[in-house]
């Protein structure tokens, strides 16, 4: 048999071999070749070549990972571990190299480094890094042999190398992870996607009501992001009185988003009851409304900070229970189920049909509606402690459960969003690929909107003329959600339009060609979806 470094040489496969065997013998190469580097290396004599190295290690094992996961894809694809314990992990931990994270952990594990988990949970991790570790090493080795041999099969031992370190590097990161965040149970998931249903149910409401309109949806309007989760509290205590909101079952048997306001609910419901339907109807108006102030509310309306003091749920009622002497008038004198159940002759506004689903919920008893209404000096007072109970109820998710109701929403686009013909969506023409104007829905502030012809010309001109960017200290928050930019919150200029947001909101990436930008760049969802076509489009999110 010869030696293995002239069987190296005799039997060293091309660059240009396109076969993933061959790809993976320089990836390892290249591991090897630095790792050897930085050993050699005395840090403390030129420490910033050993960043420099450490970085190319990094990158190097990257792709290294990238070629090993490809090869499984081909070579064991019915013999995969099940990766569904992914749908457990916070949405910020889903990035594209998670699997090298893991192995860096799994050195330090091993190396005794310090990590941010537990020494108990430590203890029990170390040996679940040894092996994942001493399993890839083994990869490597038969990988490397069989690339000197016959770069374009996979025997038995390979596969049996791979179907091992695919099972515990799948063991190894959900307990890792496990160990150092809140995954979600398998009931927890249940209940989220009960909430994604309602979530669907109660836009499909909404446009049938006209509080919403198509184009909003498909244009991702930032404002929904607030006006879906406080019109789907309204469908869940009143017209789906048995979904994941029913109050009939403990708060331990409700979504951890929606437990924590219980009780708060239990009180939302009750004052949902007493409602007429043109109340019902000019509360939800108010909610889908741009401003954040209730168009309903007094005078001098207190804010939600005052009308919530401190963080318990219970303590916004407070407004309730303040008696006023005179009460209103009665005006609900029948059940309150869903909308098209409720007679309201007098109402101008468009209603859903009468076929809704669910069970009719009880109103209260006369003597109850009336003591209900009677702490309040007036219809719009009453109104105006929903809207801030409501609304605060809703905002409080964006805050508390941001990517619980982030990973909702982002089901809930998909699944209402319009499935035409993506050139009719886009707005473009099919005949010279121009952006018809008025086919895209507009944003107020944004120029291409502003101004869809001179965004037309540039697109058939090929001018290189690229947008104003708006100034980094003129702007302290997201364009599109409006989250504020913090030390962790960073700002991203769209390329297209010129805007800036947070990487949530401008998550892809495309080439723009009119603007001397062959290669893909950053742009903003809405830019993305409205005015680009096609062809150049690349997504970066997952």
């Amino acid at each position: 048999m010869l030696p293995a470094a002239l069987r190296r040489w005799l039997h060293r496969p091309k660059r240009s071999d396109p076969r993933l065997l061959s790809q993976f013998f320089f990836a390892d190469e290249r591991v090897t070749r630095v790792v050897a580097e930085i050993n050699g290396l005395d840090a403390e004599l030129d420490p910033q070549q050993y960043l420099v190295l450490l970085n190319q290690l990094h990158l190097s094992q990257a792709h290294l990972l990238a070629v090993i996961e490809r090869i499984m894809e081909e070579c064991i694809p019915t013999q995969r571990h099940s990766r569904d314990y992914l749908v457990k992990f916070p949405e910020e931990l889903l990035v594209d190299n998670l699997g090298n994270h893991m192995l860096f952990a799994a050195e330090c594990l091993l190396a005794g480094t310090f990590i941010e988990v537990e020494e108990a949970e430590g203890a029990q991790l170390r040996p679940r890094a040894r092996n994942l570790l001493c399993s890839l090493e083994l990869v490597r080795t038969v990988l490397r042999e069989q690339s000197l041999s016959q770069p374009g099969t996979y025997p038995e031992p390979v596969r049996a190398a791979l179907v091992q370190f695919d099972r515990l590097f799948a063991e190894f990161e959900l307990s890792y992870v496990s160990s150092l965040v809140a995954v979600k149970s398998p009931e927890e998931i249940y209940r989220q996607q009960e909430i994604i249903v309602l979530f669907c149910e109660t836009v499909e409401r909404a446009l049938r009501s006209g509080y919403l309109t198509q184009e909003m949806i498909d244009g991702y309007e930032p404002l929904l992001m607030f006006t879906i989760p406080r019109l789907a509290i309204i469908s869940g205590l009143l017209i789906y009185p048995e979904g994941p909101l029913s109050l009939e079952r403990g708060p331990e048997q409700m979504s951890r988003v929606f437990s924590p306001f219980y009780n708060l609910l239990k009180k939302i419901r009750d004052l949902l009851q007493v409602l007429s339907a043109e109340e019902l109807c000019l509360l939800e108006r108010s909610l889908c409304a741009a401003e954040s102030e209730d168009p309903c509310s007094p005078a001098t309306p207190p804010t939600w900070g005052a009308a919530m003091p401190g963080a318990g749920p219970p303590a916004p009622w407070g407004l309730l229970e303040a008696p006023h002497t005179t009460p209103p008038p009665h005006t609900c004198t029948g059940r309150l189920g869903p909308p098209g159940a409720v007679e309201s002759p007098g109402m101008d506004s468009p209603q859903p049909p009468r076929s809704g689903p669910g069970p009719r919920l009880e109103a209260p008893p006369g003597a109850r509606r009336s003591e209900l209404r009677s702490h309040y000096s007036s219809t719009k007072d009453m109104l105006h402690t929903l809207f801030v109970c409501i609304s605060g109820v809703a905002d409080q998710l964006q805050t508390n459960f941001a990517s619980d109701l982030r990973s909702i929403l982002k089901t809930v686009f998909k699944i209402v969003a319009s499935q035409g013909d993506p050139s009719e969506d886009l707005g473009t023409s099919k005949e010279d690929g121009e952006l018809q104007v008025g086919d895209a829905p507009r944003v107020a502030d944004c120029p291409l909107c502003h101004s869809p012809t001179e965004g037309a010309g540039l697109r058939r001109a090929g001018a290189h003329g690229r947008p104003e960017w708006v100034p980094d200290s003129t702007c302290s928050q997201c364009c599109a959600c409006r989250a504020p930019f913090t030390l962790l919150r960073r700002r991203h200029h769209c390329r297209s339009c010129g805007k800036i947001f947070c990487a949530r909101c401008s998550p892809h990436t495309a080439a723009l060609p009119h603007y001397g930008q062959p290669k893909p760049v950053r742009v903003c969802t809405h830019c993305y979806a409205v005015h680009l076509s096609p062809a150049p489009r690349r997504s970066r999110s997952r």
